[in-house]
């Protein structure tokens, strides 16, 4: 049988350290796994473009604040546990073979002999959250068929997914080949997977093979080396940090952490897997010594601080093997559109690239918040006031708004619904990034997440998701505000018809529609249960965004996927006390004097961010100006 030690060795590891109630601290030298070789940390080595702001060891309060952590994590059921990883990885095992199977019968179908066709191998390797090991329970698997040189993408996606698609475990298969990375996306025995395909210029595709040799990306096109770039730069982070188990608990507390609240998502503009796991693992070698619960409130003391567009790198450019090839890498120094970037997170293997350049104006600016709303609930669990529970409070987003936009994607079944909602979703950052270009529009909050309608009788095929609208009033008007918001609905439209007419899965039935609610009207699209989440941090926290509460709207609009209301106009009233575009601009909402134990912790903050800026300005850049 094929070895699959690349992905099961790190998760079997991974299972017997979750099994724990205790976290250990580590001795002087700690040994972790990586794909099928040891590797130590024993201090000294510094690891990332600058060196450790400390080295310091655990003490008692974090590690008991780390034990904490993890009974915490335990109570949100992420872990998975033995029964259901031991299902996954048979699963794997039955793709890997019968991914094999198929490049034996199409070698013999091209005329090579049935000795070398079973000589020519396949193999099947994982990333992401399940190669990393923080992958929690029903989540996805992200994979990858590696095939000789004969099999190309075509085959893949024709006859392979003929394979599955006759296969009696295999569901919900799609094939998403106009993706930026082509990719089958099925469900095996209920088990979701997404898989890509890469063809080396190899004759044979051994048992043993490891992707990290930059030469095996000679001859390949770009589409291959995008789909290889996963799995390359999933092992480079686990390569990249001081301590494998340290880094897996407090990535899990941030990725939970994240999708509580509404902040993961890579496709909307917020940040996804991977952007994540790099920013824990800089702060892992920031902190090589620190406990988890010391690396989950560092990572909220240097975001909440770092000074974007400062790219996050892992290590220098300079040390990423490339072996001369040809393919684009991140340069803001040659390539004007990166410098666009508002929050540039490279990964840190040839090719190197922003794994982050969907974030928009709006979405930067909300995770900006919540990192410094993470900060304080931090701060609080340190000094003893609250516990890790506040940190995954859900998000306050149905009453931090007044003004809601509702996209609703309805197909007439589950398969079209299935087609029509990625290629819907895909294209909603398109509507945010024109709403932002209104001067009144201070943020268009996109909410990642996709809602069943209430009423699901009556729309069964049915996700919305929602966009909340801080509005604010220019500083030099008195007048009411015409608010017009036709032409960035109908541009959206277009966009996602557009897309459509390259797809020839979509039907007619298949439709996009968009309105504005106020928030006393979200029941009627979503369930109640929903609305209530986050209500008591909306009432508490002083760190939300501005949500022009004083403003209200007039005509609400609806704009469908076939017919769009050209007279759709929002009338926002002059009101007293309302909040003026200058004073958002040039203002910081009023702040509570701090006492002697915040001010100091302050201090600190302020302190460990600047020496990780003058490390990143000492070693980190061969230009500065090229990050500015």
């Amino acid at each position: 049988m094929i070895s699959l030690s690349n992905y099961v060795h790190d998760i079997s590891w991974s299972l017997r350290s979750s099994s724990s109630s205790v976290y250990q601290p580590s001795s002087a030298c700690v040994v972790y796994l990586v794909g099928n070789a040891s590797c130590c940390y024993s201090g000294p080595k510094t690891l990332g473009v600058t060196s450790a702001i400390s080295t310091a060891e655990p003490k008692p309060l974090d590690i008991k604040l780390s034990n904490d952590l993890e009974d915490v994590l335990r109570k949100f059921d992420i872990f998975e546990p033995e029964n259901e990883l031991n299902e996954r990885i048979n699963v794997l095992q039955q793709l890997n073979s019968l991914a094999k199977q198929w490049i034996i019968d199409l070698s013999i179908q091209r005329n090579i002999s049935r000795g070398i066709a079973e000589q020519v191998g396949g193999k099947i390797f994982t990333f992401g959250s399940y190669r990393l090991g923080v992958h929690t329970r029903g989540a996805d698997i992200d994979t990858l068929l590696v095939a000789p040189r004969h099999i190309d993408r075509v085959d893949f996606f024709s006859t392979f997914f003929e394979v599955l698609q006759s296969h009696p475990n295999v569901t919900d298969l799609r094939a998403i080949e106009e993706a930026y990375v082509p990719v089958m996306k099925f469900h095996f025995k209920g088990i979701e997977i997404d898989l890509l395909f890469a063809r080396l210029a190899l004759q044979s595709i051994p048992d043993n093979l490891t992707l990290g040799d930059v030469d095996l990306l000679k001859n390949l096109d770009y589409k291959c080396v995008k789909s290889l770039n996963g799995c390359r730069v999933t092992e480079d982070i686990l390569n990249l940090v001081p301590k494998a188990e340290s880094f897996r608990l407090a990535l899990r507390a941030i990725k939970l952490w994240a999708k509580r609240r509404g902040t993961y998502s890579n496709s909307l503009g917020f940040l996804g897997g991977v952007s994540w796991a790099i920013l824990m693992a800089r702060v892992c070698q920031l902190y090589p010594k620190a406990a988890p619960a010391t690396l989950v409130q560092k990572f909220f003391l240097v975001f909440d601080q770092w000074k974007w567009p400062t790219p996050v790198m892992l290590r220098h450019p300079e040390d990423i093997p490339s072996a001369n090839l040809p393919f684009p890498v991140w340069d803001s120094r040659n390539n004007p559109s990166d410098r666009a970037h508002l929050m540039p997170i490279l990964t840190p293997t040839f090719p190197q690239q922003n794994s982050t350049f969907n974030v928009t104006v709006s979405t930067k600016n909300v995770m900006a918040q919540e990192f410094k709303i993470g900060l304080g609930v931090c701060e609080d669990v340190f000094s003893g006031k609250t516990d890790w529970n506040s940190l995954f409070e859900p998000s306050d987003f149905f009453h931090r708004y007044k003004h809601y936009i509702i996209i609703q994607a309805m197909g007439a079944d589950n398969k079209e619904h299935l087609e029509w909602v990625g290629l819907v979703e895909s294209k909603i950052r398109h509507l945010v990034g024109n709403l932002e270009r209104f001067l009144c529009i201070e943020s268009a909050h996109i909410n990642p997440t996709g809602y069943s309608h209430v009423d699901k009788e009556l729309y069964p095929f049915t996700t919305q998701w929602l966009i909340g609208l801080s509005i604010v009033r220019p500083s030099d008007s008195n007048q009411p505000i015409n608010l017009d918001l036709t032409e960035p609905i109908q541009r959206f439209v277009s966009v996602v018809y557009q897309a459509a007419a390259n797809n020839a899965k979509v039907t007619e039935s298949m439709q996009v529609k968009a309105h504005h609610v106020k928030k006393r009207q979200l029941s009627e699209y979503v369930s109640p249960a929903i609305l209530k989440q986050g209500r008591k941090r909306s009432k508490k926290s002083s760190l939300s965004l501005l949500d022009g509460s004083n403003t209200t709207l007039g005509s609400s609009f609806n704009d469908s996927i076939k017919s769009v209301n050209t007279s759709s106009t929002v009338v926002v009233p002059v009101e007293r006390g309302e909040k003026r575009l200058s004073e958002v601009q040039s203002h910081e909402p009023a702040k509570k004097p701090r006492s002697d134990s915040e001010n100091s912790t302050t201090r600190d903050v302020s302190r460990d961010t600047e020496n990780v800026h003058k490390n990143e300005d000492a070693r980190g850049r061969p230009d500065n100006q090229c990050f500015s």
